[in-house]
């Protein structure tokens, strides 16, 4: 008699776990229903499971990967269910990187990569990439003004007195740095990209020119089976604005993600606010089982405003001034107007099992209205440009081989003009030209899988870059006249070795050349300079490392130790009215260790507190002048300038199954050289930040995560992003003191 009614008690699950990123099968994955009742998915990471009536939700849980909670009122019988897990933020083994196109495990990637995802830029206010960017070794952002962003890879910010350079960066397959080498990535939000993968030191092997490293930078995108909208505010200190909404629709078949959003912010110094708009727009289609198309539309406008640089005296009297005086910052509108849409369109087609093809195809176009103290400029860039790569996997006997080759072209056009800025508005004509930027790489690397756990690789690029300058006026006088610099093709090897020595530790080691063709910045100047006798910088990069767990897999580590020569090493210093001024100064020897580090106290997402890990990131720079002879002074041995010797980031995460949330972060920097003599110094700093959160499922279709935060909660007086070998000792640009912030995001699954 009671056989029929535990039958009727009863509802069958049944479903599919696999990964996020790849969709491949995951076994022994964890499934309970919140009534008891307890599963594994088999080989195939299917599962079926009997619950009781009264049961509402099942957890998924596994090792190395995110669990997720899947409500059961949503559940049609007769149908499976199908949930894609995505990996832990410090899961060495699951996380696939795509860098060096290996898209492999971290744990078999040669090199030294940092990975940063959502949770990670999830854990400040997002209103900045600084500190996300700053929790990673190896890897320093600053913030000479709000939105005007600077960023070094194991080197000093010599050639990034303002901008990006000597960095690469790829937003999905297509370049965002522009071929006249600039990356204007102040023109994204925090919210446009769901992970950053950082690779430092030389790469050109894969990826082009460029002597410091690459990020590549993955958008947002629908996950299959998703239809969510969201709506979101922030809001803080200094009259700190932000909204986001986002709509996003994902089968297997094809997916769309639309997202919006809004920045303003007064500023804690005079003349220091900034205003953006963004529209990001991704879609993946796959037309058929060998095609995977990939489209994303990136429109922002941006402003900000520029305070300028402060003297010693200055900074410690009153850090919330702008520069004074008759190049004032307020007195000309030192600011940044810019407007800019990226579009690029991606196929993956996969002719066989062992042959694949990616191509990608993006044109861009700028606009840039820049009143400076000293100048005003504008600026229109048109560019376009192609990468396309060959992937074919095979055996070589027994050895398992991957064949990767392929090429990019990028081709840009400027108009650019600079006049007098009379108070902020233009004035008379001082010079107008037209640059042509043509730059191209071919590039191969074969990856062996040899016996006894032993992963080689071999790459090497040819790289090609070339200006062709226009002068149609310079004031007083000038007549039209053309020059061209063409930076003969250079080749650039890399050659990697790793072994696993289990199946939770690797080592590996790596040697690599690159080189670094100037700018279009460091050649044509804003006072309108020719420097006609720049070289290219040249380096040779020697790194070995190793990483994996320990402890039962509580700890994680990766540490990786390096030492760089670099050639013709390009450093800048500022003259009589600001302008940068760029010069090559003889060699640098750079030397260092970056050690990131893990400990998962607990990590249970069926007890009441589901996560406690501490964790932190330090680095060890040793970097030295070598050959820099500076007028009648041997300046050899002296610190490089703009490099802290040491920083620390640490952190504490803190998690409950009831949703409530708890991130600490604190960050040291030690004192920085601001001279190439190193008489100057800034001091060092000590700064640690909050979130506190609460995520709520409200329903079945709602989820709520209502925040508040602060940063600088030392209420430490430091300079963030200072002005290297600046004139008149204007170095510091001050950070703001303590600041606040909160805020909510909502979102409803359909």
């Amino acid at each position: 008699m009671l056989l029929p009614l535990l039958s009727y008690a009863q509802q069958q699950v049944t479903g599919q776990v696999l990964r996020a990123q790849t969709r491949q099968a995951l076994e022994g994955v964890t499934i309970t229903a919140n009534s008891g009742e307890q599963t594994l998915t088999n080989a195939s990471g299917r599962f079926e499971l009997s619950v009781a009536d009264q049961a509402t939700f099942i957890l998924i849980s596994h090792i190395g990967f995110k669990p997720d909670t899947v409500l059961l009122e949503r559940f049609l019988p007769g149908r499976a269910l199908q949930v894609y897990l995505q990996p832990s933020a410090a899961s060495l083994t699951e996380v696939v990187v795509t860098g060096y196109e290996s898209n492999r495990p971290l744990l078999e990637t040669a090199g030294a990569i940092s990975i940063i995802d959502r949770d990670v830029i999830e854990r400040f206010d997002e209103s900045s990439l600084v500190r996300a960017v700053n929790t990673v070794p190896g890897v320093r952002m600053e913030e000479r003004a709000t939105a005007s962003y600077r960023l070094s890879i194991r080197g000093s910010s010599l050639r990034s007195p303002y901008g990006i350079r000597n960095v690469k960066v790829y937003l999905g397959e297509i370049p965002f740095t522009e071929s006249n080498g600039i990356t204007n990535l102040n023109l994204l939000d925090a919210a446009n990209f769901s992970k950053m993968e950082i690779l430092k030191g030389p790469t050109g092997s894969i990826y082009g020119a460029g002597t410091g490293g690459t990020v590549l930078l993955e958008p947002r995108r629908a996950s299959p089976g998703e239809k969510t909208l969201q709506v979101g505010t922030t809001l803080g200190s200094f009259g700190l604005q932000r909204y986001t909404a986002s709509a996003s629709v994902g089968s297997e078949k094809q997916s769309l993600y639309l997202q919006y959003t809004r920045q303003q912010l007064d500023g804690y110094r005079e003349q220091s606010g900034m205003d953006r708009e963004t529209l990001l727009l991704t879609s993946i289609f796959n037309p058929s089982e060998k095609s995977t198309i990939q489209a994303n539309l990136i429109y922002s406008d941006l402003f900000y405003q520029l305070p300028g640089g402060l003297t010693r005296e200055q900074f410690e009297q009153n850090p919330r001034q702008a520069r004074g005086g008759m190049f004032g910052s307020v007195a000309q509108n030192a600011s940044m107007n810019q407007q800019g849409i990226n579009l690029g369109l991606s196929q993956e087609y996969r002719f066989s099992d062992s042959w694949k093809n990616t191509t990608a195809l993006y044109g861009l176009f700028r606009y840039r209205d820049h009143p400076f103290n000293t100048d005003y400029e504008r600026n229109t860039n048109q560019e376009y440009g192609a990468r396309s790569r060959f992937v074919y996997n095979t055996k070589l006997g027994e050895v398992g081989t991957t064949l990767t080759f392929g090429g990019e072209y990028q081709r840009g056009f400027e108009a650019a003009r600079t006049y007098d800025n009379n108070r902020g508005r233009t004035d008379s004509l001082r010079t107008d030209d037209e640059v042509l930027a043509k730059t191209g790489l071919l590039f191969t690397q074969a990856e062996f899988e040899l016996p006894g756990n032993w992963i080689a690789t071999a790459a090497l690029s040819l790289n090609d870059t070339r200006y062709e300058i226009t002068r149609l006026h310079r004031a007083p006088a000038g007549g039209p006249y053309q020059y061209t610099r063409d930076f003969s093709a250079v080749l650039s090897p890399r050659v990697a070795l790793l072994k696993r020595l289990t199946d939770q530790v690797s080592v590996h080691g790596s040697v690599s050349a690159g080189f670094s063709p100037p700018s279009e910045e460091e050649l044509l100047t804003s006072d309108g300079a020719l420097n006609q006798e720049l070289e290219a910088e040249k380096g040779i990069n020697y790194e070995a490392g190793i990483r994996g767990y320990t402890l039962g897999r509580k700890l994680s580590f990766d540490v990786v130790a390096f030492h760089f020569r670099l050639r013709e090493t390009i450093a800048s210093r500022q003259d009589l009215s600001s302008i940068a001024v760029f010069r090559n100064v003889g060699a640098t020897l750079q030397s260092g260790v970056e050690t990131a580090l893990g400990y998962t106290l607990l990590e249970d997402a069926t007890r009441p507190v589901s996560l406690l890990k501490v964790w932190s990131s330090y680095t060890y720079s040793h970097f030295r002048f070598r050959d820099y002879q500076k007028d009648d002074t041997d300046l050899s041995g002296n610190q490089l300038t703009g490099v802290a010797p040491h920083t620390l980031t640490a952190g504490l995460d803190l998690a409950t199954r009831f949703g409530l949330y708890l991130y600490l972060t604190a960050n040291y920097v030690d004192e920085i050289p601001l001279t190439d003599e190193n008489t100057v110094y800034a001091d060092a700093y000590l700064v640690a930040g909050a979130r506190l959160g609460l995520k709520r499922e409200l329903g079945g279709h709602f989820a709520l995560d209502v925040f508040a935060g602060s940063e600088n909660l030392t209420d430490q007086q430091y300079s963030l992003g200072n002005d290297l070998n600046a004139f008149g000792g204007r170095y510091f640009q001050p950070a703001s003191p303590r600041s606040y912030y909160g805020g909510f995001s909502l979102s409803f699954r359909l």
